[in-house]
């Protein structure tokens, strides 16, 4: 018996053994004429989806279509499976390069996480801000570098220009002992 499939072997009940092509021609002509007729059918969805296109634009008149990021994202997307030549022959709503241009500016930037960033660097919690202009009203004679280094000394870590930052944000004048050159308490 060969291997492969094209022969089978029958024994009879005697012990003689038969041989028989086994031809799969049917069910290949079964297969393709179901492809054809799936073909078909998808054929005349298309054509009858292009025709519909066209009632609807010419009912909407020569009016502007404005789509939605949405919209645009989905269109350019099922635009670029199809390509420029596809898109050239289909009946549509706006031009190939328009939606293969949707396709290379929405497509990265919905996943470019501008969504969850915020403007910029965080800003100061405002416990330390807080505990920033608690310490240059209770010390008067502490400059920006003092309370820096009193704030690392009790674990946190902030920049001179940060305490300069949120000083000035909350008071009206911040130092007014080094506006004046003094080194003691104000008088």
């Amino acid at each position: 018996m060969r291997r492969g499939g094209r022969w089978a072997a029958l024994t009879a009940t005697s012990g003689t053994v038969w041989w028989l092509t086994v031809s799969a021609a049917p069910l290949q002509f079964l297969l393709m004429t179901f492809a054809g007729w799936v073909n078909r059918r998808q054929l005349a969805m298309i054509d009858y989806l292009k025709e519909e296109n066209l009632v609807l634009r010419q009912q909407l008149g020569g009016g502007k279509l404005r789509f939605t990021d949405d919209q645009r994202r989905r269109l350019a997307v099922k635009g670029r499976v199809l390509g420029r030549r596809v898109l050239d022959e289909l009946a549509r709503l706006v031009t190939p390069d328009t939606i293969l241009r949707w396709y290379r500016e929405l497509i990265p930037a919905k996943y470019d996480g501008t969504a969850r960033r915020g403007a910029g660097r965080p800003g100061t919690a405002s416990s330390l801000r807080e505990l920033v202009v608690r310490f240059a009203t209770e010390n008067p004679t502490w400059g920006y570098t003092r309370i820096r280094d009193v704030l690392g000394n009790l674990g946190h870590v902030l920049a001179r220009n940060t305490s300069s930052a949120s000083l000035s944000s909350t008071v009206s004048n911040p130092r007014p002992c080094a506006a004046v050159g003094c080194r003691g308490p104000p008088s």
